[in-house]
């Protein structure tokens, strides 16, 4: 895959993410776009959609609460969602078309 189509296929998650940064996205309209990143996930090997669902899980449920009485903390879980797309991009570029496990 071309550094081209990478970029292209981060450009929505990356400018969502850095919405929600900025306090202009809620959480839950975050996990929403990501989740509707199909085209994405399909470029990616499974395990990556589910480390995602995962993570925007645990972000969802912690914007339901304040951050003393929740046990994860929103700010570690964007930075994981940061480490993800990172992530993900590497897989793509390494050829990620190759769906392994």
């Amino acid at each position: 895959m071309s550094d081209a189509e990478t970029a292209q296929l981060l450009t929505r998650p990356r400018a969502a993410l850095a919405e929600h940064r900025a306090g202009e996205l809620p959480a839950g309209e975050l996990a929403q776009t990501l989740r509707g990143e199909t085209a994405l996930l399909a470029r990616l090997p499974p395990r990556y959609a589910q480390a995602l669902n995962e993570i925007l899980l645990r972000l969802e449920s912690a914007a339901l609460f304040s951050e003393e009485s929740c046990s994860f903390s929103q700010r570690d879980l964007v930075e994981a969602l940061e480490d993800w797309l990172a992530r993900a991009q590497q897989q793509l570029q390494a050829g990620g078309a190759a769906k392994s496990g």
